[in-house]
């Protein structure tokens, strides 16, 4: 469930605290395949999660590993400081709020008998499903503060409906059945590394062999960069793997912005190679925590970046470092 396309990870899916928050190794929990069924303990930690990335909170090192913030390191190393270790607060924004209330749209359908999975049921949520985010998270109602008419409003919730209903063309929900929704994954690999994610969906065919899916609000990427959105779904499939011994027929990646459907059918040696990344890419972290050598790296994502005013990169300065720091190899006597 991670990152959406429009903008940055949605909190529901994956706030850079609650895929980071200590847990037991080598579990696969679902979080949420009905209303009900979190526990007071889980759901507790869900909201300090997002208040943690909403307000900040006390810092401290990395303890695992998820795609979104897998992916912020590969992205800035200075972004994965400010997210997991400073906390630095984020403003929502329009497009990932938005990709949080189609996520819990689909999710709530699959709750109603298949034949009732209609587009108008399904357009129907949206209301209650919003009313319900605005409690859990009252910083989006900041979001549509100038907007006392609620034109601007009404014209993203629209947008919204339109996500919804494009889905419909995409997959018929009335033959689907899945074996889980907004799936917590959890397992700690040979070395210690541990990896966490939440899966969108999981569907089981009758012969036993998994398809994982995941939704996203935004555009399909052009085939030179489907490698990179498939990053977060091998992820996925090496934990799936690692905690099931079973690799996943189908990875699945669900484009509602443009309408698309993008899948690959993974091997052994594809989860065997993210392995070894994850691997690499965690020592590097390591790395940097211990020396606190976090450096910027430029791109033109740097424009939709929170923390221009604590980058080098814009003129700012990061805020303290609040971890120990040792010299770096070959630094000092």
């Amino acid at each position: 469930m991670e990152t959406s396309t429009e903008g940055a990870a949605r909190p529901d899916s994956s706030p850079a605290a609650a895929e980071e928050a200590p847990g037991p190794a080598g579990t696969v929990t679902a979080v949420g395949t009905v209303a009900d069924t979190r526990t007071a303990a889980e759901a507790a930690a869900e909201t300090a999660a997002v208040s943690d990335l909403v307000t900040g909170t006390a810092a401290m090192a990395p303890a695992s590993l998820s795609p979104s913030r897998a992916s912020d390191f590969m992205q800035c190393p200075l972004l994965y400081r400010f997210r997991v270790i400073d906390r630095l607060p984020e403003k929502p924004s329009e497009a990932a709020t938005r990709g949080t209330l189609v996520h819990a749209v689909l999710e709530r359908l699959f709750d109603a008998p298949a034949a009732e999975r209609t587009p108008p049921r399904a357009k129907s949520l949206i209301p209650g499903q919003w009313d319900r985010l605005r409690e859990t998270r009252p910083e989006v109602v900041e979001l549509f503060a100038d907007d006392p008419q609620g034109e601007r409003l009404a014209r993203w919730l629209g947008e919204a409906e339109e996500l919804v209903e494009r889905w419909f063309s995409l997959e018929d929900p009335s033959r689907l059945e899945p074996a889980e929704r907004e799936l917590f994954v959890e397992t700690e690999l040979e070395s210690g590394l541990r990896l966490r994610g939440i899966i969108d969906r999981v569907d089981v065919a009758p012969t036993g062999e998994v398809r994982i899916v995941d939704y996203k609000t935004g555009k399909a990427p052009r085939p030179e960069y489907s490698e990179g959105a498939l990053f977060q779904m091998k992820f996925y499939a090496l934990v799936v793997w690692r905690l099931k011994n079973v690799i996943p027929r189908r990875l699945q990646l669900v484009y509602l912005g443009s309408g698309q459907v993008l899948t690959y059918d993974p091997v052994l040696a594809d989860l065997e190679r993210v392995e070894r990344k994850l691997l690499a890419l965690w020592e590097a972290i390591r790395l940097a925590t211990e020396t606190g050598d976090w450096r910027p790296r430029p791109t033109k994502l740097c424009g939709w970046c929170d923390h221009q005013a604590h980058c080098p990169e814009f003129g700012g300065t990061p805020p303290p470092y609040p971890l120990p720091v040792r010299p770096a190899p070959g630094e000092g006597g």
